[in-house]
């Protein structure tokens, strides 16, 4: 991964909160691409979609599930790539995988080169097509892009800090986290948004779908997160909107505070450490 961009470089990020039609890939690529053509004409170069935006989620079993997944690259996101090329976009949708005969809840991002990478969830939790899903199998990564050096988390993954910290350590400026929140979730965003973003220094964006889908209510209030925890922009808990904010990446790259310089001072990371840690890694007797 290169860091070839200038630290003091400011650019517009659209994240996009909508509500997916389950199993209607048609309608939900029309949207993706019109809302793509919206957010270039307001300046944006990086546009964040949901968790499952192409396909829906709530799915009963997984044959129905693999109906309506795609393989990356595929129909969907060679039209996307098409759209961001024309514009000159980066942009993350997420869309569940068909992967030789095998289910993965997945994210692609999408640059006007073509596919720049993907992730698929690590973290499953019981609940719409993650119940039959396959544990993803891609070390988290980070893209450097133009604008700036990107990792990929999907939705329950904002639980487990080390996640992002993993993706921070490689250099990540902005994490973004496509997600589906239900009911009952609000804290993922008033709680763990800010406290990644502040603990790993990084911009932290989190793309929610509203409405319902099969009788689950999603929760929206989607949110872009400065690398000191503040929030820039949040989206309501029951419309489709965009919102947007300016980000310089360059806040990202320095992990050190000074207050009184030789006197109060701090590093997140040179701060670290790891000799503690092993801990964390060790596997339990219950699992």
């Amino acid at each position: 991964m290169k860091q070839g961009i200038q630290t003091g470089r400011v650019f517009k990020c659209a994240v996009v909160q909508s509500n997916p039609r389950i199993g209607d890939k048609a309608y939900n690529l029309a949207r993706i691409l019109e809302t793509m053509e919206i957010a270039a004409a307001n300046g944006s170069k990086l546009i964040a979609f949901t968790e499952a935006e192409l396909t829906g989620y709530c799915f009963n079993d997984l044959h129905e599930a693999k109906i309506y997944s795609e393989e990356v690259p595929g129909r969907s996101t060679g039209k996307i790539i098409n759209q961001a090329r024309e514009h000159d976009l980066y942009v993350v949708v997420g869309l569940l995988e068909n992967f030789q005969g095998k289910l993965f809840n997945s994210t692609v991002l999408i640059g006007p080169e073509g596919i720049i990478g993907k992730y698929r969830k690590t973290h499953r939790i019981y609940l719409g097509a993650d119940r039959f899903s396959e544990k993803g199998d891609i070390p988290y990564t980070v893209y450097s892009t133009p604008i700036g050096n990107i990792g990929l988390i999907i939705c329950y993954d904002l639980l487990f800090p080390e996640a992002c910290r993993a993706l921070a350590l490689q250099g990540a400026d902005i994490i973004i986290n496509s997600t589906n929140l239900p009911l009952g979730t609000e804290n993922f965003i008033e709680t763990l948004l800010p406290a990644r973003a502040l603990e790993n220094r990084v911009f932290m964006i989190a793309s929610s779908r509203v409405g319902m889908e099969r009788g689950m209510s999603f929760i929206g209030a989607s949110s872009i997160v400065d690398p000191y925890g503040r929030f820039l922009a949040r989206a309501g808990s029951d419309q489709e909107e965009i919102i947007y904010a300016d980000l310089k990446v360059g806040k990202a790259r320095s992990k050190q505070t000074i207050i009184k310089p030789g006197e109060y001072e701090f590093d997140i990371f040179k701060d670290r450490r790891t000799e503690f840690y092993g801990e964390i890694c060790l596997k339990r007797e219950n699992e």
